[in-house]
């Protein structure tokens, strides 16, 4: 069983992923993550991640493996634990970038489906075009969406008191590069079963995921 969930960011993809593939006995994969790790070792090593070329030329030198229980998610990059770094404000600000370069995308993808294949049972893989293109045969594709208000509001709460108009604004502009980009931009499959997740909780979208994946499976 393969679930694709894909939507922007602050939609409680990676809560929920984690907690319906917890629940479900699955594998889980955050690729944003990977994204943000390959954005950090960039910065790391001095390469511009304004420079399309340079960022190509670097794309298959880090090393970077995923663990992927759902109960503690891992990402190393050549070996060090990089689950904190990732997560600057440095590197949010640059992974819209570093992620639209075609061979960054190209040997991301390929990983992703690598691990994806040898899951056993089966996995939740959470990001931006998981049903598009990463895994456009999976079981199930999901597509979150939620207002921008409420997106800054809990991405807000995750930063630890961010404000929250700065977060909608940040949001927006990922949103509009994500969608934007030539390869593989963020959208959701034709397939895909939409939910919105603006007045919901997150137990609420948990039920409502899970609920998806055992119909999928009863009728298979």
């Amino acid at each position: 069983m393969i679930v694709a969930i894909d939507g922007p960011s602050g939609t409680g993809k990676s809560s929920t992923s984690k907690a319906v593939a917890a629940k479900l006995g699955l594998s889980y994969l955050d690729t944003g993550a990977q994204y943000r790790a390959i954005t950090w070792w960039m910065i790391s090593n001095g390469i511009d991640t304004d420079d399309a070329d340079a960022i190509a030329a670097a794309s298959g030198k880090p090393l970077l493996i995923s663990g992927t229980d759902p109960s503690d998610p891992t990402i190393t990059v050549d070996g060090a634990d990089a689950s904190g770094p990732i997560r600057t404000q440095e590197v949010t600000s640059k992974v819209s970038a570093v992620s639209a370069v075609p061979e960054v995308r190209s040997r991301i993808t390929e990983l992703q489906r690598t691990i994806a294949a040898d899951a056993p049972g089966g996995i939740v893989v959470e990001g931006r075009d998981i049903g598009t293109t990463v895994l456009p045969d999976a079981d199930l594709k999901v597509f979150l969406t939620a207002s921008p208000e409420a997106r800054a509001a809990r991405r807000s709460g995750e930063l630890k008191g961010a404000d929250v108009k700065a977060t909608q604004e940040a949001l927006v502009k990922r949103d509009a590069a994500d969608s934007s980009r030539k390869t593989s931009p963020l959208a959701k499959a034709d397939d895909a079963v939409e939910v919105d997740t603006t007045e919901l909780t997150l137990q609420q979208v948990i039920e409502c995921v899970v609920t998806l994946v055992e119909e999928k499976r009863a009728a298979k």
